[in-house]
């Protein structure tokens, strides 16, 4: 055995012996041998070391863990629970269009507040400028799942390289879904959820939905939104007849339209247009040799086509009409700018021409400030055929507004005499009448007298004076004048004029039968086709028919809605006592057809001068109304020779030409001789009807009826309450002469922009009264 002592320890050659202790072991107490303890203190520090690496590690490897499992569990959450709609619930708000009654003529438009939009089905769109807008802005559309890393890294490197044609990293999915659902904020977490609508609408949606929203909705320029508006805007045709190259370049203006339209920056549309059409070739859809041969296509000048082609003119009093008739309806203005409806209207596209021309050539030697209205209704169906309140659809409706009428309101007394027995074969005196309990004296226009004449003749010469004893002899005296108005159509509220034909809510005071009340052109045409079909009023409308884009049939008019308010008899007497007025005023119709009217005429104030003239008329197929007077309503409308103006001038000039034009061509149809009506046999009861829209029950709002059996065979007059006894009026103003001569004409003064027409003084009583014709 043999006795090894280095560092005091023992060892053998022999495995039978005690095994030595580990080398460089010291004993208790002995001194360690020179740079042990240093490799010991060495070793220890590497091993602190490599702990505090590996628990570096470790935490890194936790936060990247974290970092990948956190967002991927967002997702997963948001992926769960976002909602995504279906593709009909996603409609985008559409352009609503409102035609004449041959449903092709398109009158005007109601634009939503994004824009121009047409939606079309993808069918409609050729499949070139599908590739086109694929090739602009997702080559990966129909293999991706709704983000694209490719298209990310090839925006980034675009960006890099300054390669502004190399598009943006958002697939067709994510803009449309930037569009449609979540917004265009621009923060993290709208580009989260933008990322979850498009992964999830990607697995729900088929492909071609997807397609067919984005392109239905992305904006182009031009204030279009999708192709079909595009189509229209850049090159005057349909999406479906664009061609490769026109579709190439509507997909390239896509990623900055106001930026890239060739009609103001050429350079940069045709740069983006060659990226799209190499695109195409890469995409195997357009060969080289047809890419080598395609030309820039040319555009047309957007200063000549307007996107929204709202109605500015006298269609646009039209759409004004249309909208208020919805609501009434119960289509919601939601409905009206986003659904995209087809509206037909009863306008008839020959009468309604008929209508602007006569007022343009009989306004257009006439003061700058003259203006008309003229309101054309067809008597068996309520259809507003032709409507004209002026040139200026932002400015006043004339046809809507409330204005004198002058003795064209003789008709409603003389139907209420009828109604109560007495014929037109009555006399009456026409000398000047006192009005009872005040200094009043009722004269005509002339300030003469006939003696004593009958109804008829004294309609025919517009008597003032016979017709405020007829009034007197009512049984409701001035009451039986108004609810006959209301009872035929006149409207029983307008804006500010809370109940018309009323004193202050009560009793009308005498001039009522001589105009004096205010009345508008609507109601006025609405009152007499009333009477031209034989006392059975129809709702005066301007919607036949509304039908979403779908075809989707929302409402039809009730053409068999109706209600009688005054006997056949009652209601033919009067058109027969207004057949001699029209060849009286010089305005008989072409051909000797039959017509029933009268003229009115409304003094301004004691001025000498007049401010409202009219002529209503019907012929058995159609009625109209018709009014001059000044834009203001409160100055002096003159003749073209700078004379008095009357309902015999101008507005009958209106009258005749409109209702010549359009009945060319037409039958010619006789009214029927009335049943005579006899003293004290009454001539049938009638409903109180009118309403402030001049819309009827049909749309929901009520029975319209109130007194009265409306049976057309007879029976109890109507049962009204008794109104007290009318006030005193002050002195009427000066009847004016008769109109002279033709005289040179003489330009007057233009007058002041229109001011809102005011009602009238109600000290001014008798200012209003018609002075003759």
């Amino acid at each position: 055995m043999a006795n090894n002592a280095e560092n005091g320890g023992y060892t053998s050659n022999s495995g039978g012996q005690q095994p030595s202790r580990a080398k460089n072991s010291t004993r208790a107490g002995s001194s360690p041998a020179k740079g042990s303890s240093v490799r010991s203190k060495s070793k220890g520090k590497k091993g602190r070391k490599n702990n505090t690496r590996n628990a570096v590690l470790a935490i890194l490897a936790v936060i990247m863990a974290l970092m990948i499992a956190l967002p991927l569990g967002a997702f997963a959450v948001a992926y769960v629970k976002v909602d995504v709609p279906e593709p009909q619930e996603l409609q985008a708000a559409q352009i609503s269009s409102i035609y004449a009654s041959d449903s092709t003529t398109e009158l005007a438009r109601i634009v939503p507040p994004e824009g121009n939009r047409e939606q079309i089905p993808l069918e409609e769109i050729p499949e070139h400028v599908q590739n086109a807008v694929l090739a602009a802005e997702d080559r990966e559309f129909w293999t991706n799942q709704g983000f694209s890393i490719t298209g990310f890294a090839r925006a980034v490197m675009g960006q890099l390289t300054g390669d502004d044609s190399a598009g943006g990293g958002s697939t067709i999915t994510q803009q449309y879904v930037k569009n449609a659902l979540v917004g265009n904020e621009h923060s993290y977490v709208r580009k989260a959820r933008e990322l979850v609508y498009s992964v999830k609408m990607t697995n729900q949606w088929e492909k071609e939905d997807i397609l067919a929203a984005y392109l239905n909705t992305v904006y182009f320029g031009r204030n279009a939104y999708g192709v079909e508006a595009a189509a229209h805007a850049y090159f005057a045709k349909p999406a479906s007849e664009l061609t490769v190259e026109e579709g190439a370049l509507l997909a390239g203006v896509i990623q900055l339209p106001s930026q890239l339209d060739p009609w103001t920056n050429r350079e940069g549309a045709e740069a983006r247009w060659n990226y799209v059409m190499d695109g195409l070739v890469e995409m195997e859809v357009v060969d080289p040799a047809a890419r080598q041969a395609a030309q820039f296509p040319e555009t047309r000048n957007p200063a000549e086509y307007s996107a929204y082609t709202e109605a500015t003119g006298a269609n646009g009093m039209i759409k004004n009409q249309v909208i208020k008739e919805l609501e009434l309806i119960g289509i919601s203005e939601q409905d009206v700018t986003n659904r995209g409806l087809q509206i037909t209207t009863t306008i008839d596209t020959k009468v309604q021409q008929a209508a602007l021309d006569a007022a343009h050539q009989n306004l257009a030697p006439l003061q700058d400030d003259a203006r008309a209205a003229v309101v054309v209704v067809e008597p068996g169906t309520g259809a507003v055929r032709g409507y004209y309140g002026g040139d200026d659809a932002a400015g006043w409706d004339y046809a809507d507004a409330a204005l004198q009428t002058g003795s064209t309101f003789k008709i409603f007394g003389l139907a209420a005499a009828l109604q109560q027995g007495i014929p037109l074969s009555a006399t009456y005196d026409s000398s000047a009448v006192k009005l009872p309990g005040s200094n009043i004296v009722v004269e005509n226009w002339d300030g003469g007298s006939a003696g004593y004449t009958t109804i008829a003749e004294a309609l025919k010469h517009s008597h003032n004076t016979s017709f405020i004893r007829l009034q007197n002899d009512l049984a409701n005296t001035t009451q039986d004048t108004a609810d006959m108005a209301h009872a035929l159509g006149m409207a029983r509220s307008l804006p500010g004029i809370p109940k018309t034909l009323t004193e202050n809510g009560k009793q009308p005071y005498e001039g009522i039968i001589l105009g004096q009340y205010q009345s508008r052109a609507l109601d006025m045409a609405t009152a007499v086709a009333t009477l031209a079909n034989h006392g059975v009023w129809h709702p005066t409308h301007f919607v036949e028919r509304v039908e979403t884009i779908d075809g989707e049939v929302l409402y039809q008019f009730d053409s068999e809605y109706s209600e009688r308010r005054v006997s056949a008899q009652v209601a033919d007497a009067t058109i027969n006592a207004m057949e001699p007025v029209a060849a009286y005023s010089y305005g008989s119709l072409a051909g000797g057809r039959p017509s029933a009217s009268k003229t009115g005429t409304s003094q301004l104030g004691d001025t000498g001068t007049n401010k409202d003239t009219w002529m209503v008329g019907t012929t058995p197929q159609l009625t109209a109304a018709v009014w001059v007077g000044t834009a203001d309503n409160t100055s002096a409308i003159f003749n073209q020779w700078g004379g008095n103006m009357y309902g015999s001038g101008a507005a009958t000039d209106i009258w005749k030409q409109v209702l010549d034009t359009s009945l060319q061509g037409q039958e010619v149809v006789q009214f029927p001789r009335a049943d005579p009506i006899f003293w004290g046999v009454n001539g049938a009861g009638y409903t109180g009807g009118g309403y402030a829209s001049g819309y009827s029950s049909g749309y929901g709002s009520g029975s319209g009826t109130s007194s009265g059996t409306g049976t057309a065979d007879g029976g109890a007059g109507s049962s009204v309450e008794l109104a007290p006894a009318p006030e005193p009026a002050p002195d009427p103003a000066q009847a004016p002469a008769p109109e002279p001569a033709p005289a040179p004409e003489s330009a007057p003064a233009p007058a002041p922009d229109p001011a809102p027409i005011p009602v009238p003084d109600i000290a001014e009583i008798l200012d209003g009264i018609d002075i003759g014709l």
